[in-house]
């Protein structure tokens, strides 16, 4: 993985939360209820990002929470199941990621324990997330899909 460290604007974001265990289960909350929720509100086009809150090797797998957001425009209003917040900007710690998502956890696991921490970066309070760029879809074909690894940094 390619590491770069860039400083991010705060970013407002729509979002919806899924609490339960990481891993196939988030795939079918983006498929199932995210992905309906943005074609809905013709917000389709955006930036995403999934922002997971707990850290699953000490939260209890049924209290992990995880926000799936897109980024919206200044006055936008949330409806329905949705609520709103900022993504903090800030320096942050990028590496992009390509493949399936039972690989996505594995990255993580590396970009916290091994990448950063060979880079002499401290980590920071302010959440990590995925970032996936407008068109950066799953393969229906390959179930392969890319996104940014984001980790804030001090």
């Amino acid at each position: 993985m390619n590491l770069r460290i860039v400083d991010l604007p705060s970013t407002q974001v729509a979002f919806l939360r899924y609490t339960g265990p990481y891993g196939p289960a988030l795939g079918d909350f983006w498929r199932d209820v995210f992905i309906p929720w943005l074609q809905a509100n013709q917000l389709d086009g955006p930036t995403c990002y999934g922002v997971g809150l707990d850290d699953p090797t000490t939260t209890p797998p049924e209290q992990c929470r995880y926000d799936a957001c897109v980024e919206v425009p200044a006055g936008f209003v949330a409806g329905g199941p949705a609520s709103m917040t900022t993504l903090p900007g800030g320096r942050y710690a990028i590496a992009d990621f390509r493949g399936h998502a039972r690989d996505i956890g594995e990255a993580w696991m590396n970009m916290c324990r091994q990448w950063v921490p060979e880079q002499h970066l401290q980590f920071d309070a302010r959440p990590g997330f995925e970032r996936y760029l407008p068109g950066s879809r799953t393969d229906p074909e390959t179930g392969l899909f890319s996104c940014e690894l984001c980790v804030a940094v001090r």
